[in-house]
């Protein structure tokens, strides 16, 4: 079988793509690989090293959401066609809904890892002003949506905000993200500490509730969920902000390593999102063994179950409150740890992703064959 995924090189996508194109190809699929947006440093494609029957074309393409990005998203597409063309894959994975729209005579899998308009509607409660680049991009997504062979999300709450934003697809389904648990320690001593990863202006992540009032324990925020490659050269970009009684340490940019042993460390992960697409950092705190304290929405419900605790939605203060009592109930916290690290065990591992995903292309490709 042969694949042509495309990606684009920001955040969570990246290190999903990681696992799907690393398992894939280990499996013996083939893999045209297409990333879009910034063009990655070579330590970022580090992982590639060594994976026979993957063929990685990077490109500059700007995504559909961005400024400009308009003029892009049609030469990306004829970029895709003529690629298809030349190398011809079985199928498509497309982690664009645009994309699912390209007029090729082989099965396209869109994925919706998120859109704008159903952020928008999640951070402001309201559809985004009307506009013709507005009009422009529900049409591209609609039609997508609409033309795709199958429409993938990571989450039932995902999917269901793209129907009703967008159109439905002809094959609506759901599977989880998924990380390597090898990736991960959770068996180092933790420290009474928490953590959280997000942007302190980035409204979807809300990091800023932990800051609005003194929490009991030590509060570490990365401020991006974009993972430096390598550690060279070490930069210093903490930032401890006195909030009695104890300090509250802002991060930038880590490498893996480091976010490795900060999941490790911390006995509680915030996942304070009001709008959370992915949800694959929650995923790698839960594999290091952090009990999940989650904002109260249908997606973290979803998620995590009973296998997390929940603060009253977007709410600052009941936030704190939970965080205080885990800090004085370390049985009660642990035990969380636990339920988190056996749910991500269960059910969010790359390895359940990728098989699902192989079963939906061997699905779509035997329809095309016998409509052939």
């Amino acid at each position: 079988m042969h694949v042509l995924v495309t990606t684009d090189t920001l955040g969570g996508v990246w290190t999903y793509t990681r696992e799907l194109v690393t398992g894939l190809v280990t499996r013996g699929i083939r893999v045209t690989l297409v990333s879009f947006g910034d063009i990655p440093l070579p330590e970022q494609t580090h992982w590639m090293d060594g994976l026979e029957g993957l063929d990685y074309r990077p490109t500059a393409f700007r995504l559909d959401w961005m400024q400009d990005g308009q003029q892009d998203h049609d030469e990306s597409a004829n970029y895709l066609v003529a690629l298809t063309h030349d190398v011809k894959p079985h199928l498509l994975h497309l982690n664009h809904l645009g994309h699912g729209s390209l007029p090729v005579k082989i099965p396209r899998v869109a994925v919706a890892h998120g859109d704008m308009i159903s952020w928008w509607n999640a951070v402001h409660g309201c559809d985004p002003k009307n506009s013709e680049w507005l009009r422009w991009y529900r049409d591209v997504i609609t039609r997508g949506l609409r033309q795709a062979s199958a429409v993938v999300a990571p989450s039932q709450w995902m999917l269901d905000a793209v129907q009703e934003c967008y159109a439905s697809g002809r094959h609506g389904t759901v599977i989880y993200n998924g990380r390597n648990p090898v990736q991960f320690n959770p068996h180092l001593k933790k420290e009474n500490t928490v953590l959280a990863v997000g942007g302190m202006l980035d409204a979807g992540k809300q990091v800023v509730l932990l800051t609005q009032h003194a929490q009991a324990v030590p509060v570490c925020i990365v401020g991006s969920d974009r993972v430096l490659p390598t550690p060279q050269p070490t930069i210093r970009t903490d930032v401890k902000v006195a909030v009695e009684p104890v300090s509250l340490a802002v991060k930038g940019p880590q490498t893996e390593a480091q976010m490795r042993t900060l999941y490790s460390r911390a006995s509680v992960y915030a996942a304070t999102a009001r709008y959370e697409a992915f949800g694959m950092t929650t995923i790698e705190a839960a594999l290091s063994r952090c009990a999940i304290v989650a904002n109260d929405t249908p997606l973290h419900r979803e998620m995590w179950s009973d296998a997390a605790l929940y603060f009253r939605t977007n709410d600052a203060k009941n936030l704190t409150e939970i965080i205080g009592a885990l800090s004085e109930e370390r049985d009660i916290c642990q035990g969380y740890g636990n339920r988190a690290y056996q749910r991500a065990r269960e059910r969010f591992t790359a390895r359940r992703m990728v098989g699902e995903y192989i079963e939906l292309y061997r699905e779509l490709i035997g329809i095309n064959v016998a409509a052939a």
